[in-house]
């Protein structure tokens, strides 16, 4: 069903479920069957923009989404910033179905090994922070 309940109502989307705060749809240049995006209707560019009560719904709403797909493989993605990939600057989640090697997402970073004193100082400072 194509619906024009984004959320301000400008673009049109393949609405899956709408509630007062989340929003998800059919992404409509899907990299496998099901590709579909999850977004809180606060409008904010990056996660940290989000006020945590804004955000409640969205992994509740992902993994319905799994299990409606029948997805058993899959990623969930979210981006933020430009040059983390991020293309449109609206929070948003990629629940994006992996059905076989060819489909989906495809991810090849390079893997490191850590300097374990650095990560355990790093640690320490991320944590005083929280």
């Amino acid at each position: 069903m194509l619906s024009t309940n984004a959320p301000s109502g400008e673009i049109p989307c393949m609405k899956l479920f709408e509630s007062d705060r989340t929003l998800a749809f059919l992404d409509i240049g899907p990299l496998s069957k099901g590709h579909a995006l999850v977004i809180p209707k606060f409008h904010g560019a990056k996660l940290a923009d989000i006020p945590d009560d804004q955000l409640t719904e969205i992994l509740p709403t992902l993994k319905k989404l799994v299990s409606a797909t029948g997805a058993t493989d899959y990623n969930i993605l979210q981006n933020n910033g430009t040059i983390a990939h991020q293309q449109v600057h609206h929070v948003h989640f990629h629940m994006i179905p992996k059905p076989n090697e060819t489909e989906g997402l495809g991810i090849n970073w390079p893997a490191a090994h850590g300097d374990m004193d650095k990560l355990k100082a790093l640690c320490e400072e991320i944590k005083s922070k929280m």
